[in-house]
C-alpha cells in the first residue's frame, strides 16, 4: 500500500508532517551529527531578532517533573549574522526553512524582519513568534497597538493587535505566514480567528505556559528571570485540549506542538486536529527523536491499512 504522508500547510508542500519547534533545534547544523536533517518535514530556526541579542542571565533553565523551565531570552545572532551566517547551511538540506521572527520592543520590527526575509526565496515560511514578552504600548506606522501588561505583555494575548499584526505583516511578503499562539489565555480560539482574519496561512500552537519553580532551601526561583516557560510532557494534555479546541473554529492548518515525545504522543496532536506536528523539548532528550517519530507514523498507517496521513487529521471520536 503506498503511503501518502505529505501536508500542505499555505504554500508549503512537506513531505511529512514532522518539523523541529523553535528553540530547539538551533539553526539546524547544531543536530546534523545525530540525524539525515533531510528526513525532516521542515526546520522552523531559532527565532530571530533584528539586533543580536544576549539573552538572560543565567541561571536559564531547570528542569521541573515531566518538564523543563526555559527563560533563554531570545538570544540569537540577528537578522544580518543570521543571512550571512546561518542561511547557506539551511539552503543546502533541501528541505521548507521556516524562520521564526519576534521584535525586541517595537511590534514594526517584525515588518522589517519580514521585509528582509522576503527577498530570499530559500526560506519557504514565516513563523510569527508573538509570544515575545516585554513589549510595551506603542503605536506604529501601520496602526496597531500593543497592551502592556506590566512589561510582559504579549501580542498573542489580545485579539486586535494579533489581527492587526498579522495583516501588516501579510502586507510585507508572500511567504507563507504561520502564527505561533500563547495558551496563556482566556480564549485561544478567539486569538486564532484573529490569526486567520488577518491573512495567516496557519497556526501552531501551544507554545510554552508561564510557571516558576523555587530553590526551597536558598528561598530564591530556579531560573533568574523568576518566572520561565514550561514544556515537555507534562503541559501536552493541555496542549492537546487546544488543537481539538482551535480545530473547531478555523478552517486553516494547525501545527501541534507540547510534550511530544515519541509516535503516539505526535498521533494525538494530529488526531485532535493538527495537519503537522513540531518536536521541541524531546531534542534534548533524542537528537534523533523526530526520524523515529517519521518511521513510526508511517508504521500507524500501514497497521490501521490508512493510505493518507489527512485522513487522521480531526479524526477524533466523541
Amino acid at each position: 500500500m503506498a503511503l501518502r504522508l505529505s501536508v500542505k500547510i499555505g504554500k508549503l508542500i512537506l513531505k511529512n508532517p514532522v518539523m523541529v519547534a523553535s528553540g530547539t533545534f538551533g539553526y539546524g547544523d547544531e543536530y546534523r551529527d545525530f540525524m539525515n536533517l533531510k528526513e525532516l518535514g521542515a526546520i522552523v530556526t531559532k527565532t530571530i531578532t533584528l539586533n543580536p541579542r544576549k539573552g538572560n542571565p543565567a541561571p536559564r533553565t531547570c528542569e521541573t517533573p515531566a518538564g523543563l523551565l526555559n527563560s533563554i531570552g531570545l538570544e540569537n545572532p540577528g537578522i544580518d549574522n543570521f543571512i550571512s551566517q546561518k542561511i547557506p547551511f539551511l539552503c543546502g538540506l533541501g528541505i521548507p526553512i521556516i524562520v521564526s521572527i519576534a521584535s525586541e520592543d517595537d511590534p514594526a520590527e517584525f515588518m522589517a524582519l519580514a521585509r528582509r526575509l522576503d527577498t530570499i526565496k530559500e526560506v519557504m515560511a514565516i513563523e510569527l513568534n508573538i509570544s515575545c514578552p516585554n513589549i510595551r504600548r506603542r503605536n506604529s506606522a501601520d496602526g496597531f497597538s500593543v497592551i502592556d501588561r506590566g512589561g510582559c505583555g504579549l501580542i498573542s494575548q489580545d485579539i486586535e493587535a494579533t489581527y492587526n499584526l498579522v495583516k501588516a505583516v501579510r502586507r510585507e511578503t508572500g511567504k507563507t505566514i504561520i502564527t505561533k499562539l500563547s495558551p496563556n489565555v482566556t480564549s485561544i480560539s478567539e486569538i486564532a480567528l484573529a490569526a486567520e482574519a488577518g491573512g495567516s496561512d496557519a497556526v501552531s500552537l501551544v507554545n510554552t505556559f508561564i510557571g516558576m519553580s523555587i530553590d526551597v532551601e536558598k528561598r530564591r526561583p530556579r531560573v533568574a528571570a523568576v518566572t520561565a516557560g514550561l514544556s515537555g510532557p507534562a503541559i501536552r494534555p493541555l496542549a492537546i485540549r487546544a488543537v481539538w479546541e482551535v480545530y473547531r473554529n478555523i478552517t486553516i492548518p494547525i501545527i501541534g506542538m507540547g510534550g511530544i515525545m515519541d509516535t503516539s504522543s505526535a498521533m494525538e496532536f494530529i488526531i485532535a486536529g493538527a495537519s503537522a506536528v513540531s518536536v521541541g523539548t524531546a531534542n534534548f532528550i533524542n537528537p534523533a527523536v523526530t526520524r523515529e517519530i517519521i518511521h513510526g507514523i508511517r508504521r500507524y498507517l500501514m497497521k490501521n491499512k490508512i493510505n493518507d496521513i489527512k485522513r487522521i487529521t480531526g479524526s477524533l471520536k466523541i
